[in-house]
């Protein structure tokens, strides 16, 4: 099944990728999003200093230019997709999460086939596991889609699940 924004809405929107480190956000992106949406994420800009306050400015000049924007990094946890939806709130656009359950094992495998500086060291997505949270409409959201592979080189996105925040993720491919 495939949705996504709604058709009649025209405000700008605001799309927050949340999971893993080689979930799929970027080959996500790239199939959904890259002829429609500007790109923002903090792996274009590697070396700049103060990376969340560059990608905080770059948002806010797509939302002022009613530029729809995906942010494509992690953001495990409110404390990082809070200050994005503050940011979509303040210039009215409708702000949507895709969530990407974590599949540890095979987020692990596509890591390892990573070159050069795509390739996280596979402690930093054991870290970025520990704080992972699923998104809830509840966190400000106008909608959160959860994203899975559809085994055929592309994705099946559904409505996600509201479920009460427990705190604990469910873990592997059934999750």
């Amino acid at each position: 099944m495939t949705v996504g924004p709604d058709e009649g809405d025209a405000r700008p929107e605001l799309v927050v990728l949340v999971g893993l480190q080689a979930s799929g956000k970027s080959t996500f992106y790239a199939h959904r999003f890259s002829g429609t949406h500007a790109l923002v994420s903090k792996d274009l800009f590697r070396r700049a200093r103060h990376r969340q306050r560059r990608q905080m400015r770059l948002v806010e000049e797509a939302l002022t230019e009613g530029v729809p924007v995906v942010v494509d990094n992690t953001n495990p946890s409110p404390h990082e997709w809070a200050p994005l939806v503050a940011a979509g709130r303040a210039y009215d656009a409708r702000v949507v999460a895709y969530w990407f359950p974590p599949d540890v094992k095979d987020a692990l495998a596509r890591n390892a086939a990573r070159q050069g500086p795509e390739r996280v060291p596979d402690i930093g997505v054991y870290a970025t596991l520990k704080r992972l949270r699923r998104p809830r409409r509840a966190d400000g959201f106008d909608a959160v889609y959860e994203v899975r592979f559809d085994g055929h080189g592309g994705f099946l996105v559904a409505p996600a699940e509201e479920r009460p925040a427990t705190g604990v993720i469910p873990r592997g491919p059934g999750a």
